[in-house]
């Protein structure tokens, strides 16, 4: 009797492995009746991960935006799952562990059947946590394990990793291959050795093109007993994105697998409708090589779900620096220098930080570290000059145990700048919030929303839920869409107004179509062909590296004023959190204390003063953009 393989369709994580956002919640209720009518996925990846805080971002409820778009799966009796970040919940920083509880009880109520759970550094008790408050929330409860491929991540490793899950209440296990690393008989042998010791177990693999292992990985964990594949369909496969439903359907069906069949009408269908929400505002946030396979990313390991963000983050660094160095008349980089440059310092550093896994957001830390490594030593500075509270975190425990050991040149600047090393539990720092939220809501007359929804985005993200209800979010959106389809960017490289008028079609030697109309079944579909050769647009200059370091202080002219600037390109915010007070006019600080924070690459940089004297001016409001040595405060 052949075994079954399901399918679920990562029709989230497509849109963030490739760029910035994800569809409006208009475009999703159109293309979600044909993913039901394709007949062949047992589970569609709806929310989690960045979605919700992408929804705010550009101006949408996220909230209506669950709701509705899993109300289709629930009625087709289609499992709906979501990611989330353990410690992290659905954001980058440590969340309290009242609003962590909330976020599972809130999630099930809209729609979500399993709750993905994973920790960067696989902490067990992170993981064991999300155990816990995903069952108190009535959701099944997957337990990932963070791939990745070093000497201390072995096939023991994570074997006895999965066990010890699984004996505390795991439902199901998730190998969250994530950079697409896992070499496909290592990664074999984990799921048989799961599978010999809990046979009963649900394995589901999800694993990442980027490097170009992924269609062997999926032959390797279907053969060992994997039950469940995570896939994508183009015109969002492969690249940085996900192994094609259709290609690795026909692999395991020759195999030997009992795999479900595709209406391919219906797929056509959902195919056509992804093509024209790229072409009415997602493909100006989609960096045409995303859309490639990368073997240069085996050696540093980082994973396909941040290749969007950093090919635009090495682009606006690119810039910076370039710039920097025109100043100076130095020579210049290529794009292709800094990413080699980048990939040579992760692999040099990733060791020396103890192997966090890649994964969101250690991939963005060690990403970030070693970028402003590159930048500094490239302006003659030393490497470790420049690293943010956040990565701080994680070099001394306050997110989990490292996997590997600490290098000791880190230890010792760690006890150089006074930094203590912490071996508690990861939660136990961030004490419940929930209470100074509902004050906040009260006072500012806002609602709780159905299930405290409202005040479950306000808790989990509360500078863009601020930038929402205050309609600046959308505001924001809406002028970069407009910059960017004048200009031309992403995969959208033509500029609206350089679109040409209709005329005959004229015949060439050199033709080669940009759509064709193909007819399946009886029934015309449009599609859009690419020829890979498209460069991205540049884009404005934005934010290097998080920091967190001292910022120039600028003389002013009658020698009283003093000026403190941006060290950095970024969004500036007062504080980062409701437990923070923010300093303001008529304050008295010293030398050392905390004016502000930029935030940038997903990284909130700590601010600081070196001189002391009484703040005469604000010159940022919270949440602007700033540019590297723009003036943030004034100070007598």
């Amino acid at each position: 009797m052949k075994r079954k393989i399901k399918f679920s369709l990562l029709y989230r994580d497509m849109w963030q492995s490739s760029g910035k956002y994800v569809p409006r919640v208009d475009q999703l209720m159109k293309v979600a009746p044909h993913i039901v009518n394709m007949g062949c996925f047992a589970r569609v990846e709806t929310n989690g991960g960045g979605f919700e805080q992408i929804n705010l971002l550009f101006g949408e409820n996220p909230n209506k935006s669950v709701r509705e778009w899993t109300q289709p799966f629930n009625d087709a009796g289609i499992q709906t799952h979501m990611l989330e970040r353990a410690l992290n919940g659905i954001r980058m920083s440590p969340v309290p562990a009242d609003v962590r509880r909330l976020m599972f009880k809130v999630k099930k109520k809209q729609g979500t059947d399993i709750a993905r759970s994973f920790c960067g550094l696989n902490d067990p008790r992170n993981i064991k946590d999300s155990i816990k408050y995903a069952k108190e929330g009535g959701m099944i409860a997957q337990a990932a394990l963070s791939l990745t491929y070093s000497d201390v991540h072995t096939v023991d490793y994570y074997v006895n990793l999965a066990d010890d899950l699984i004996q505390a209440g795991a439902d199901e296990i998730c190998l969250k291959d994530m950079a697409g690393v896992g070499r496909p008989a290592w990664l074999g042998k984990i799921t048989a050795g799961i599978k010999e010791k809990h046979p009963e177990i649900i394995i589901e693999y999800h694993g990442h093109t980027t490097p170009g292992f992924t269609m062997a990985s999926i032959l390797e964990v279907a053969r060992a007993g994997a039950d469940i594949i995570d896939v994508g369909m183009e015109p969002l496969s492969w690249g940085t994105g996900h192994a094609d439903l259709l290609s690795v359907h026909e692999m395991l069906k020759d195999d030997g697998f009992d795999v479900p069949d595709i209406n391919m009408t219906e797929y056509m269908k959902v195919r056509s409708l992804t093509q024209d929400f790229i072409d009415d505002f997602l493909g100006y946030y989609i960096t045409p090589r995303n859309r490639y396979i990368n073997s240069l990313l085996i050696g540093p390991g980082l994973p396909g779900g941040m290749m969007g963000s950093l090919m635009a983050d090495l682009e606006n660094n690119l810039a910076s620096l370039n710039k920097w160095k025109a100043k100076r008349n130095q020579p210049q980089l290529s794009q292709d220098d800094l990413l080699i440059k980048l990939f040579d310092e992760v692999k040099y550093i990733w060791p020396k930080l103890g192997y966090p896994p890649l994964v969101t957001p250690f991939s963005q830390y060690v990403k970030n570290l070693a970028l402003m490594n590159v930048m500094q030593m490239e302006k003659g500075k030393e490497r470790w000059s420049m690293i943010a509270d956040n990565i701080w975190d994680m070099i001394l425990g306050y997110s989990g145990k490292l996997p590997g050991e600490l290098a000791p040149e880190l230890a010792q600047l760690a006890k150089e700048a006074g930094k203590e090393f912490y071996t508690g539990h990861p939660q136990d720092p961030y004490p419940d919030a929930l209470d100074s939220f509902r004050k906040e809501m009260d006072e500012k007359g806002w609602d709780y929303g159905q299930d405290d929804e409202e005040l479950l985005e306000l808790a989990m993200h509360p500078e863009q839920y601020r930038a929402y209800k205050s309609g600046e979010a959308k505001k924001a959106f809406n002028e970069d869409l407009a910059k960017r389809k004048a200009e031309g960017s992403g995969v959208n490289t033509k500029p609206e107004s350089a679109a040409p008028a209709a005329s005959a079609p004229v015949a060439s030697a050199d033709f080669a179509p940009t759509s064709m109309n193909i007819n399946v079944d009886g029934e015309n579909f449009k599609v859009t062909v690419s020829y890979g050769d498209d460069q991205p647009a540049a884009e404005a200059p934005a934010a290097p590296a998080g920091t967190s370091s001292q910022p120039a202080l600028k003389p002013a002219v009658d020698g009283k004023v003093r000026e403190i600037l941006a060290p950095l390109e970024g969004k500036f915010y007062l504080t980062k959190d409701s437990s923070e007070t923010g300093i303001k006019v008529g304050d008295t600080i010293s030398a050392g204390d905390l004016v502000g924070y930029v935030e940038a690459m997903k990284t909130y940089n700590a601010i600081k003063a070196d001189a002391g004297g009484q703040v005469v001016e604000l010159v940022q409001n919270s949440g602007s953009d700033v540019e590297e040595d723009d003036v943030l405060v004034r100070i007598k």
